[in-house]
């Protein structure tokens, strides 16, 4: 910006001298021209006058006093005196060459006068005056770019301030800068800067309180409720050996599913005291699919429906594990309660990263929603409308991502960073 500033500043500056310079030059070398042309006629009419008077007083005529007579105008260069009869001319003057600028006059005795003057001479004052043009016209340049250069530093300096403003309100820093530019307009934005700074910092703040009293809230029921599974493991003993083991696989689901959320909400705890604070860890993908699907099988059984896992085996991605559960127990849900038919999940490898797909052979996604699934309030099935977008935030803060990769059948899929040493394992059938 500062350089358009200067560039259409001295634009400007540059038009105006080269129309006023231009016109000036041709005003000055005009004016120059008949300046020189009236002199010379001047001069001749002057000295018919002088050389009448003479004769008329019987005085003689010669070159000393036409000489002392004659004007010292700067443009007369020669001057000729034709006396009446057989007198020889009189000649002042050194006759120019080339072009001239001559005046002829005729006195009433027959005498004649002849002035001339160099048009070298005039063309020499008309450069001399050109050259004076230039050097003003060259200071004015000079003069409108150091403007131009201070006012586009008063100009830019302070958009430039804005800019880094806004950089670091869009970073996380909402902190007001409070500063003023003496230029209405730019302090009207800084004024609505400084403002929403404010309010997103008020924002944070409520969220990161929200946030930290919610989890601490459920930290302790989640604590409670691990005791009491631990203790109906520890119980189940004295049953019945059928008894013992259908109680301790369920509690031991159970817990593995509180262990998760008790992970889940203490890292929502961690987050709301520094949000910069990361968790992800490289772990086995493999466990946690399988975690999944160990989970969600007497669900999908009392349904009358399948869940099943194939795909490339043997792999570890890098992001918190419970976060990734949570996503995929978000899917697998969806699937359950909106899909139909046998739910697949899928793993393989693309690039860098691992992928984790869940399809069923449901309706799938509504073609007017598209992946608008993702944003919040947004849900074809009358829901709240969160689950989809709360798994989108967990995946992408672990640096994956959460797509929607077909409408009809669903194709969810779960993008994660791998680690390079998950090459060449197995595909699961």
């Amino acid at each position: 910006m500062r350089r358009r500033l200067i560039m259409s500043t001295l634009a400007v500056v540059l038009v105006v001298v080269a129309v006023f310079g231009i016109s000036l030059v041709i005003v000055e070398s005009r004016t120059i021209e008949s300046s020189t042309r009236d002199s010379v006629r001047a001069e001749a009419s002057r000295l018919v006058s002088t050389v009448e008077s003479r004769l008329v007083a019987g005085e003689r005529v010669t070159k000393a006093s036409i000489g002392v007579t004659a004007s010292k105008d700067r443009y007369v260069r020669y001057i000729r005196v034709d006396m009446p009869g057989d007198r020889k001319a009189i000649e002042v003057g050194d006759r120019p060459e080339g072009e001239v600028v001559e005046s002829r006059q005729t006195g009433v005795h027959g005498e004649r006068v002849t002035v001339q003057a160099s048009r070298a001479a005039v063309r020499a004052e008309v450069g001399r005056t050109l050259l004076i043009i230039l050097a003003v016209a060259l200071l004015a340049v000079i003069a409108a770019a150091a403007l131009a250069v201070r006012q586009a530093h008063r100009l830019a300096a302070p958009l430039t301030d804005l800019a880094e403003t806004a950089e670091r309100l869009g970073s996380g820093d909402p902190r007001p800068r409070h500063r003023r530019y003496q230029v209405p307009e730019l302090d009207r934005v800084a004024d609505v800067l400084d403002a929403s700074a404010d309010r997103i910092g008020r924002m944070l703040t409520a969220e990161r309180r929200l946030a930290a009293d919610a989890s601490h809230q459920l930290r302790t029921p989640l604590t409670a409720l691990s005791m009491r599974l631990e203790e109906i493991i520890a119980t189940s003993e004295g049953a019945t050996p059928e008894d013992r083991a259908v109680v301790q696989e369920e509690a031991t689901i159970a817990l593995a599913q509180v262990e998760r959320l008790t992970d889940v909400v203490q890292r929502l705890l961690t987050n709301s005291r520094d949000p910069r604070t990361g968790s992800a860890v490289s772990f086995d993908l493999d466990e946690v699919v399988k975690q999944q699907i160990e989970e969600w099988k007497p669900a999908y059984r009392s349904a009358g429906r399948a869940i099943v896992h194939s795909g490339k085996t043997g792999m570890r991605a890098v992001g918190t594990p419970g976060a990734v559960a949570q996503v995929l127990a978000t899917l697998i849900e969806n699937s359950l309660m909106h899909g139909d038919g046998t739910v697949a999940l899928r793993t393989r490898v693309t690039g860098n990263q691992v992928v984790v797909e869940v399809t069923d052979e449901g309706p799938g996604v509504d073609e007017a929603l598209g992946s608008r699934v993702f944003e919040r309030t947004v849900s074809g099935h009358n829901s709240t409308g969160l689950g989809l977008a709360v798994a989108r935030d967990l995946a992408e803060a672990d640096g994956g991502r959460l797509e929607l990769l077909q409408q009809l059948p669903p194709v969810f899929a779960l993008f994660l960073s791998r680690e390079a040493t998950d090459l060449d394992a197995p595909d699961v059938a």
